[in-house]
Order: C-alpha cells, then structure tokens, then sequence
C-alpha cells in the first residue's frame, strides 16, 4: 500500500465501529505544533492547554467525543522510561484532554514491559482489523511518511497482543503520578 493510499487518521476513527486504540513508546516527541507549549510547559511547569473547550483542541476533542459517542471503546496506552522526561510531564498534564474527550488511558513504566514483544513504532488499531504506525524522526517530529498501514492479520495481531499486554499492566492516568 503506497503512501497515498492510507486513510488519513480522522477518517480510520470515524469508520470505527468498536474499538481504537493507541499505544505511545517514546519518551520525547518534537512534533511542531506542540513546541510553543511545550516550552511553555517547560519554563512554568503548568501545561499551557489542558482545557478541552479552547480553540487548539477543536479538531481533536470534537473527533473524539463524536466517536464515543457512537459506542467506539478508546484507549490510550504509554510506555515510559522512569524518572520520566519533561515531555512525559507535559503529557501527562495535558492528559486531562483526553479524559475529557472521552478516551481511557494508562501508563506503563518501561521496566515492566521487558517481557512484552512490541513493535517497532507507535501505532492505532481500529476494529482489531487494521493497524496504522506512525512515524518519528530521532527527535520526534514527523517522518516522511508520517504513517503506514497494514490490515495482515499477523500484524494486526502481533500490535494487538503488544497494546493488550500493556493496558492490563498499566496504570490507570488518575492513579498515575510523574
């Protein structure tokens, strides 16, 4: 499947009848659209956009909401290197975001991930039928392709395994501190 025939992700979630979920592995990502805040986070230590009804979320928490509230189960799961990372910080403060939207998310300190088979990017399944990666440089913006698809049953399966294995492990956002 060539790049140009991947669905873009807002169309993937929107055909989603069941079940999205989400797993996050790295402990920094550089994408540009969260460098102002990030380093506001970073000089403050308050997450600049942790409210949902502002302007900077109006494509993300609208998507969401619509979709859970069709009956789709979102979950969102992150491995993370511990003592986390300023990034891991801003994250987990703007997490309130994505609890609000509707969305479940855990987090799994990365030493008790040792024994789970993962792949190699981070990555959304939709419906347990098809898997897209997305993918980073090494330091963390977007690459080119920014994502990938597979709809192999082996794939699907293997990313399957992977993000069940650290949702059952993980800790639930609210009980989570960094």
């Amino acid at each position: 499947m060539s790049q140009n025939d991947v669905p873009e992700f807002d169309e993937l979630l929107r055909a989603a009848q069941h079940s999205a979920v989400h797993l996050e592995m790295r402990d920094v990502y550089g994408v540009g659209d969260e460098t102002a805040d990030f380093e506001r986070f970073t000089r403050t230590g308050v997450h600049p956009d942790a409210d949902p009804a502002t302007a900077d979320w109006g494509g993300w928490v609208p998507l969401v909401k619509e979709t859970v509230a069709r009956g789709v189960v979102m979950r969102r799961a992150r491995i993370v290197s511990e003592p986390v990372t300023d990034y891991i910080r801003f994250e987990h403060a703007g997490t309130t975001v994505n609890l609000a939207a509707g969305e479940l998310v855990r987090w799994l300190p990365r030493r008790k991930a040792s024994d789970i088979a993962l792949p190699g990017n981070d990555f959304w399944i939709f419906d347990n039928k098809v898997v897209q990666f997305n993918h980073f440089t090494g330091a963390g913006d977007w690459a080119t392709p920014k994502y990938s698809m597979s709809e192999d049953a082996d794939v699907v399966k293997l990313c399957a395994s992977a993000f069940e294995a650290v949702w059952e492990r993980g800790i639930p956002h609210e009980q989570y501190t960094v």
